[in-house]
């Protein structure tokens, strides 16, 4: 086994033979700034900026007339963009849009296919997920008339930081209609075994969707191939859309012309949107499951950030990305064990996603310290110090300095003029 290598000179070595290297110079990077929150914002890109700025020209010039006209007419905009995000998530182009936000698109994807009936009347989740997840599941279920406190099980995690697949599936009981589940965990950055958990629903006869906010541009995968049902993500992490940037949706085309359990006029077929009749026409795609009309501009930056995944490849982003992740996490065992962090993320490439969760007692005070010497982390409470190199735009020299700036306040015990609290955002 070669024997890993914590210098300078390594990470300049491994920057060289970075084969993904150059879209780094498409971002937009502070100078003397180590941007490692990529999976909370990713920063602007170029692209990103030169495809917004052609959206407004075309307002300037069209006026209205921008729905139908230019290079990119507004009015088929959500799908152009599900047909660029499909290769990310293995589907195909028509069972991907771009529209709302992902906690929208949980309502609306859950309204569609919870459908309690007998003794079917719960839906799955974990104790570990993303608060608007659960938020959204028991106002679905309380819509209902069901008590949430009742009919939401959540999968309990034997560490704080993980779930076992035994355990979700032996979750996986006759009183469950629906079962939503994260593909990598915010806090941790674990990945789950998507294809064994959509089989293991399936073969219970149980309807499974996705969030893969924190997978999305980080991760591939199969949805078509492994047959998941639906699915929702964000753009603004590792996508780099912008804040509030259109979030995205996969449903299995199994489930085309499902009536959408919160119909709006954008989810009609695209000829009949203007026909004002009162009989919804569904749309035979995905884009059925959208509700209002789309918000151009948050849509916009997303044009020039996907072409960026088109000519990476997904399989070298996420190959670049293990390494990163792969290497942060030894410089941490390597140099910042003995100073009390702990590495909470799994070290098993097919079991982690984008991100490295360091655990530290004093998390919160140490992210305040780490802003102060030019490194932007996340914390995630209560005490994990969230660290995301991103493949497109986060070199190995990044990386290895932010530990050696990690490791110096530490020994200085420069974070004790911080308050161990969070910020509003972090």
């Amino acid at each position: 086994m070669t024997r890993f290598d914590p210098s300078e000179n390594h990470a300049r070595t491994l920057d060289e033979n970075d084969e993904i290297a150059h879209l780094r110079d498409e971002f937009y990077l502070t100078e003397g700034e180590i941007y490692l929150d990529g999976n909370s914002l990713g920063l602007l890109s170029r692209r990103a900026e030169k495809t917004l700025l052609a959206v407004l020209e075309d307002w300037k010039r069209f006026g209205i007339g921008g729905w139908t006209n230019g290079e990119r007419p507004w009015f088929y905009l959500s799908e152009r963009l599900g047909e660029m995000t499909a290769p990310l998530v293995g589907a195909s182009p028509d069972e991907v849009v771009a529209t709302g936000s992902t906690t929208v698109n949980i309502h609306q994807l859950a309204s569609t296919f919870f459908r309690p009936e007998g003794k079917r009347t719960k839906i799955l989740a974990t104790e570990l997920d993303f608060p608007t997840d659960i938020h959204a599941l028991g106002s679905q279920l309380s819509l209902r008339n069901l008590d949430p406190s009742e009919h939401l099980a959540k999968i309990k995690s034997r560490d704080g930081r993980t779930i076992s697949e035994d355990d979700a599936i032996a979750a996986m009981t006759d009183d469950v209609a629906l079962i939503l589940l994260p593909t990598v965990l915010y806090r941790s950055g674990q990945l789950l075994d998507i294809e064994r958990l959509t089989k293991a629903a399936h073969e219970r006869n149980i309807l499974i969707g996705f969030d893969a906010a924190h997978s999305i541009g980080s991760v591939p995968h199969r949805f078509s191939e492994w047959g998941v049902d639906f699915a929702v993500w964000c753009s603004y992490k590792h996508l780099n859309g912008g804040p509030g940037a259109a979030a995205g949706l996969y449903v299995n085309r199994k489930h085309f012309r499902k009536p959408p359990g919160l119909a709006g006029w954008f989810g009609s077929e695209k000829g009949r949107q203007f026909d004002m009749a009162h009989e919804f026409a569904s749309a035979a795609s995905a884009g059925a499951f959208q509700i209002g009309t789309p918000n151009v501009m948050s849509l916009a930056p997303l044009l020039g950030s996907l072409e960026m995944f088109e000519e990476a490849g997904m399989e070298a982003v996420r190959e670049k990305s293990l390494r990163l992740t792969g290497y942060l996490m030894e410089l941490a065992g390597s140099e910042l064990s003995s100073m009390g962090f702990f590495v909470g993320t799994p070290g098993e490439g097919e079991r982690r996603g984008g991100h490295v969760a360091l655990e530290h007692e004093e998390a919160a005070r140490i992210c305040e310290a780490l802003k102060e010497r030019g490194v932007v982390p996340d914390f995630r409470a209560p005490n994990v110090v969230r660290l995301a190199p991103v493949a497109l735009y986060t070199s190995y020299l990044e990386v290895w300095e932010a530990v050696r700036i990690l490791k110096g306040i530490m020994a200085g015990k420069a974070y004790e003029k911080f308050e161990n609290t969070r910020g509003v955002t972090a």
